[in-house]
């Protein structure tokens, strides 16, 4: 691989290189302050690069936006600054080579990131792949379609631009004919329609293509999964907060547990969506494991213990059934009942449930792990974890929010019967029930506004093409 025109320093004269334009470009003793903390945070893990910065992996990160907290703000940070885990700091071996954000926040802090790392900001995807140039000059992609002032669907679904980012990127690399690794940040899409084409462009283009969220790799108190190869009866998962974006977290927990039963993952023959009192009812009547709830809410640090229905505001529950006859459940229990998710099942008389557990306080460790999968990837070409299961639940989610729209009716999912795999899975995930090290080390970041910005690159095509003048005419 070529260097680019940016020479990536090492973290350590990347820091001081920050400090001395701080020093000179700020105007208040704030900002300085402000990039003082990050910079010493930096230097004191004396973090090595992973090798000669003109060898590395050149990744673009394509993303919707970019404030503290966002996903962007987790994720692209760990390429830079190495990867939090229980087992210590991990240096990046690879580098952020470009940088595209479609909406500037109002508490921005990306371009602050680009100014820091020495990152060209450009203001189109193609020239972020390109490097500015006319042809794919980066070796990966990290698009992030997550937060951002879009609109939502008729079905109350966010309607963010991932398949619009990876159109573009597709693009690009079938006008170079090299196919890079893409990973997308969560589910594909959200409807069926752009999700199936994502899926087989990737496939017809022989692009490398992974995604998914965080939420596989997180901490589980106990540290089980579904034992792979074995029958599986009832599942169920506790979830929390917005319907589709946590929903989504919900399911690919779900997904993860139930895709390792005997014969793998047979395919998704109908979704329901049930909304208040119907939730209840529904329980009641043995449509999802009440049992299976108050076992998997017992898990839950803190939590209730048991389902109390009086206590919970706005429920929702999936019913999912298989096309193998497995029948599974997401009960969605609103805001401030729990804060966290929980994952039960039964099979035969033997019942078994989890705690799942993200909160890592500063680093967001759990991105950190994400992150560290990613890049994995990146250096491989091989997903972590099949693809398809992020396809699978990408539709079922879809199917939820139909169901949900028309009062709770049962929806045929005859595209999801016929996803089929096996669950082949390399993930690396943290084997302690909490957060420990590095995960939870001190981790500052930039404060929005407090130190320069980058200036953006303009684009120079505007998409124009001009024959040229037949010699006759004059």
């Amino acid at each position: 691989m070529r260097p680019t025109g940016y020479c990536f320093l090492t973290l350590a004269l990347l820091s001081a290189v920050l400090l001395d334009q701080v020093q000179v470009q700020a105007e208040s003793e704030v900002s300085k302050q402000a990039a003082k903390t990050v910079i010493a945070a930096d230097q004191a893990r004396r973090l090595p690069t992973g090798g000669d910065p003109s060898t590395r992996m050149r990744v673009a990160a394509i993303v919707t936006t970019y404030f503290p907290n966002s996903h962007a703000g987790v994720l692209v940070d760990k390429f830079l600054r190495g990867f939090p885990t229980d087992e210590g700091l991990i240096a990046p071996r690879t580098q952020i080579a470009s940088l595209y954000i479609d909406q500037i926040h109002q508490r921005d802090i990306g371009r602050q990131i680009a100014h820091a790392y020495r990152i060209p900001l450009y203001e189109s995807i193609r020239a972020a792949l390109t490097l500015g140039g006319d042809k794919l000059a980066v070796d990966a992609v990290l698009l992030i379609g997550e937060h951002g002032d879009y609109p939502k669907s008729a079905l109350g679904q966010e309607m963010l631009p991932r398949r619009y980012f990876f159109e573009q990127i597709a693009g690009v690399i079938g006008e170079a004919d090299r196919p890079i690794p893409v990973y997308n940040d969560k589910h594909f899409s959200y409807t069926w329609e752009s999700a199936k084409w994502m899926y087989e462009t990737a496939r017809a283009m022989r692009i490398p293509f992974w995604a998914g969220s965080a939420m596989p790799v997180v901490w589980r108190q106990p540290n089980w999964e579904h034992p792979e190869g074995q029958p599986l009866d009832r599942a169920l998962v506790i979830g929390f907060h917005m319907v589709e974006r946590y929903g989504y977290h919900a399911l690919e927990i779900l997904q993860s547990q139930v895709e390792r039963r005997s014969g793998g993952e047979t395919g998704v023959r109908s979704v329901q969506c049930l909304t208040g009192e119907a939730v209840w009812r529904a329980g009641s009547q043995g449509q999802w494991s009440w049992p299976l709830a108050n076992t998997a809410l017992s898990r839950i640090e803190g939590g209730p213990g048991q389902l109390d229905p009086k206590q919970v505001d706005d429920p929702h529950v999936f019913l999912i059934e298989y096309v193998d006859g497995l029948k599974a459940a997401v009960l969605m229990l609103g805001d401030g009942y729990v804060r966290k998710f929980a994952y039960a099942e039964q099979r035969g008389t033997a019942t078994d449930a989890l705690e799942y557990h993200s909160d890592s306080g500063p680093t967001h460790a759990a991105f950190g792990y994400l992150g560290l999968n990613i890049e994995d990837f990146f250096v491989s070409g091989i997903p972590p974890s099949p693809v398809e299961r992020t396809y699978l639940t990408t539709g079922m989610i879809e199917a939820a929010m139909i169901s949900r729209s028309r009062g709770g009716q049962r929806i045929e999912t005859p595209h999801l019967a016929a996803i089929h795999y096996r669950p082949v899975v390399r993930t690396r995930r943290p084997s302690g029930p909490r957060p420990s090290g590095a995960s939870i080390a001190e981790w500052k970041v930039l404060d929005p506004g407090a130190t320069p910005a980058a200036q953006s690159i303009p684009t120079g095509r505007d998409g124009t093409v001009r024959r040229a003048r037949h010699p006759s005419r004059k």
